[in-house]
């Protein structure tokens, strides 16, 4: 089997799909020959994956603590990997216990029913059993009759979910006459009716002008009969029926016009140029453009991938939500037509399949798609962008724990090939790399057209407390501002990153908080479905009109979510047509798309929504942005909150202004004195950075030094705190020289979630391989010493530490 491709082996008493990572001619010496098994089957002629690809999984790995095997799943799409089932069959034992059981109670024992199913078939998959019985029930049962000898259990391979796509064609291969002729009297009375000859005639005249064949279905809607006459045809002689393959088109809905062709600021075609000449060296390097809101970024990416093309290389366009696919697809294909391909979690299995299978072949050298892209199967990959690059949303929350710009940045460099880092914002990571020379360093420090950036107004909350004597979810200055923008037929953007109508519900009379009874949060209240849902585990509970506690009637709905602030503004302006943004109404496969399209189509005036508002959309009638508050992001035990509250302040001030009106952006806050507030008042991204990595450097965090989260996981919070105690232990002893510090074990931010308790310890060093090493070392002595490492959850570079 070539090394890449897929397998069947026998694993134990199991059969399990592998991919081959390697060959050789003999086994290793100290593996005996008896304990080597064969290959049962080869699943690919050609490998799935390419060398290139294995090595980038295998650093994947072995960079974020993840076993292999998860990364190499996580690279290919879904549904292309076969499963292995436990399938169970009747034995002559089981036969001779069926036969036995002759009273009616036992015919109805699920025992006798299991045997009497198998016994009328060769084998059954043991999912029969478990959507009959239910799956404990079912498996009760199940190893019982095992454990007897009745019935047997065998592995075999099930087909991967999805195949190749085919559609039914049609082609004109009956004698070449004129339509006229097809439905003449002659013609009339060999068919049963003249509205029949006629469709004949209309058929062959579009079959015969095709310049190939067309798919069945559309023919028979287009002519007007069932696809069956024209079937019938094909049994005259007159037609060839076929299937061919199809590719399933993720961009097919989006109409896309002919490509823009804007001219170039001296700023885009001094970045542009830059950028041409490392294309032209063919050797790695990486670029930071750093580009205000509105500056024309996405020009540049453009007019590189064109470079990268005209030099027979690929490129790659990473972004980091979904919602941004659509607008830069259709920009892309007006560009390279079929050339793009798409690749994204939203994606049917069908519609990644044949994406993926497209790239593979080379008929697509343009991919655009969020983190998981970055594995896409690229042939001369020379232009890597990811635009966006300071989103945490690269960053996955599950094993593997990769971060997807950090690995676009690695296959870069493998492939030699030149990898573009763009943002308004960019992480202190990438900027500090700026100033040790690690990346080129190109700015656009203007928008397009010399329009300015939107003017900034701070709201002081307190004030307006003081004003009111209560707490007020709109400032007057907000209010004033909509109704202007409003008046004008101009369109708004509020802001509030808390999801719900309410963040949290206490009792009045005895101070209880509703919590979830698996997490440490308080439940968060959703008017639209009249629950009290958990944000974490999906715990759901009804609205309660008594507390649990103490009985009591007085239950306070407190904090503000994007449902409320909704409903007020519809109060405020019944006859504005207003939509919300958020996971809640987002939720369904292409509403996000739905929704924005609609905004930017002028269909809707407001909205409402968290931080999926805030990301890279252009939206020219946009005047107004309103950040209703911040104050929670600055608030957060998390040694990145200000840079996380700077950055969704100045992206959410982009969003006004853009077009030829100018902007305005409200800040609504209880801490207008926040050096966060300050700076993004003024837009100074480089006075930002200058203070905040003075704290970064003074507390040891990154970018200054690497850092490694360990969090420890359990049920039992004794047996999570004697692992976390352990595991400090070691890493003390596994580097004394001083080159490491480690903090904790200390309770999470975030102490219990979906039922485990949370120990956290923090690993900081100035040598990464040192970090990696004595943690590696410690993790060892652990499984020495007896340990279940199950319950630890490694994470380089985290991107937040809750």
């Amino acid at each position: 089997a070539p090394v890449g491709a897929r397998v069947v082996v026998p694993f134990g008493a199991k059969v399990l799909v592998g991919f081959v990572v390697a060959q050789a001619e003999e086994p290793p010496p100290y593996l005996e020959e008896s304990a080597v098994k064969p290959v049962l089957a080869v699943m690919d002629e050609t490998p799935l994956l390419s060398s290139d690809l294995l090595e980038l999984t295998r650093w994947v790995a072995e960079y974020y603590f993840a076993p292999w095997g998860e990364v190499l799943q996580a690279a290919v799409p879904p549904g292309l990997m076969s499963a292995v089932a436990e399938v169970f069959s009747i034995t002559e034992r089981g036969r001779v216990a069926l036969a036995e059981m002759t009273s009616a109670r036992q015919r109805r024992s699920r025992r006798a029913q299991i045997l009497e199913r198998l016994a009328s078939a060769t084998s059954l998959l043991a999912s029969e059993f478990t959507k009959r019985f239910g799956a404990r029930r079912a498996w009760t049962t199940l190893r019982e009759l095992e454990r007897r000898g009745e019935i047997q259990r065998q592995y075999a391979l099930v087909e991967p979910r999805v195949k190749p796509k085919r559609e039914e064609v049609v082609v004109w291969i009956g004698p070449s006459t004129t339509p006229e002729g097809s439905a003449s009297n002659g013609d009339a009375e060999r068919t049963k009716t003249l509205r029949h000859a006629r469709a004949k005639a209309r058929l062959q005249a579009l079959l015969e002008n095709a310049r190939e064949p067309l798919p069945l279905r559309e023919v028979a809607e287009q002519v007007g009969v069932r696809p069956a006459m024209i079937r019938a045809l094909q049994q005259e002689g007159l037609v060839r029926i076929f299937s061919r393959p199809v590719s399933r088109d993720p961009l097919a809905h989006i109409e896309v016009s002919p490509p823009e062709w804007f001219e170039l600021t001296p700023e885009q075609q001094a970045a542009l140029e830059q950028i041409t000449r490392k294309l032209d060296e063919g050797t790695y390097a990486a670029f930071l453009l750093h580009g205000v809101t509105g500056s024309g970024k996405t020009e540049v990416y453009i007019r590189a991938i064109h470079q990268a093309l005209a030099r027979g290389k690929t490129a790659l366009m990473l972004v980091p939500e979904i919602a941004l696919t659509p607008m830069l697809g259709r920009r892309l294909r007006a560009h390279f037509g079929r050339n793009v391909a798409v690749l994204h979690s939203s994606l049917s299995e069908g519609e990644r399949f044949d994406e993926w299978q497209r790239i593979a072949r080379g008929e697509a050298r343009v991919v655009l798609g969020t983190r998981s892209a970055v594995f896409a199967p690229l042939p001369a990959l020379g232009l890597v962008i990811v635009d966006e690059e300071h989103d945490p949303s690269y960053k996955q929350d599950e094993v593997p724990r990769y971060h997807g710009r950090d690995t676009a940045i690695m296959r870069a460099l493998r492939h030699q090939a030149v990898v573009i880092l763009g943002s308004a914002t960019p992480s202190l990571e990438s900027y500090h790399n700026v100033h040790l020379g690690k990346y080129i360093y190109l700015r656009l420090g203007e928008r397009i057209g010399g329009r300015p950036l939107a003017q900034v107004q701070v709201v002081d909350m307190r004030e307006v407390f003081a004003r009111y004597g209560r707490q007020v979810v709109l400032s007057d200055e907000l209010v004033d501002a909509l109704r202007e923008t409003l008046a004008r037929r101009e369109q708004a953007i509020l802001l509030l990153n808390r999801r719900g109508f309410s963040s949290f519900v206490l009792c009045r009379r005895c101070g209880l908080t509703m919590r979830c009874p698996r997490c440490d949060v308080s439940l968060t209240y959703h008017r639209s479905v009249e629950q009290l849902i958990c944000h974490y585990c999906n715990h759901r509970t009804p609205v309660l009109t008594r507390c649990p506690s103490c009985d009591g009637e007085y239950i306070y709905f407190a904090g503000v979510g994007t449902e409320q602030v909704e409903e007020r503004v519809r109060r405020l302006f019944p006859e504005v047509r207003i939509a919300r943004l958020d996971r809640d109404t987002a939720s369904r496969r292409r509403a996000y798309e739905r929704i924005i399209t609609a905004f930017a189509a002028g269909e809707t005036q407001v909205l409402v929504g968290t931080q999926m508002v805030a990301k890279g959309h252009d939206f020219p009638n946009v005047t107004l942005v309103g950040v209703i508050s911040v104050d929670a992001i600055l608030g957060l035990p998390d040694f990145r909150a200000a840079e996380r509250a700077f950055q969704l302040l100045t992206q959410s001030a982009g969003r006004a202004g853009r077009g030829d009106l100018p902007g305005r952006v409200i800040i609504q806050t209880y801490y207008p004195e926040h050096y966060v507030l300050r700076y993004a008042a003024a837009q100074d991204y480089e006075g930002f950075y200058h203070r905040e990595i003075h704290f970064r450097r003074m507390l040891h965090y990154p970018p200054i030094t690497t850092l490694i989260q360990v969090l420890v996981q359990h049920r039992d919070f004794e047996r999570a705190n004697a692992l976390a105690q352990e595991l400090a232990r070691y890493l003390r002893e596994a580097e004394p020289s001083g080159l490491l510090r480690v903090l904790g074990p200390a309770p999470a931010p975030l102490g219990r979630l979906r039922g485990r308790h949370r120990l956290q310890i923090l690993i900081k060093s100035r040598q990464r391989l040192a970090a990696h090493r004595a943690l590696d070392l410690a993790v060892e002595n652990l499984r020495a010493a007896g340990f279940d490492t199950h319950a630890l959850v490694i994470d380089p570079d985290p991107v937040e530490v809750m």
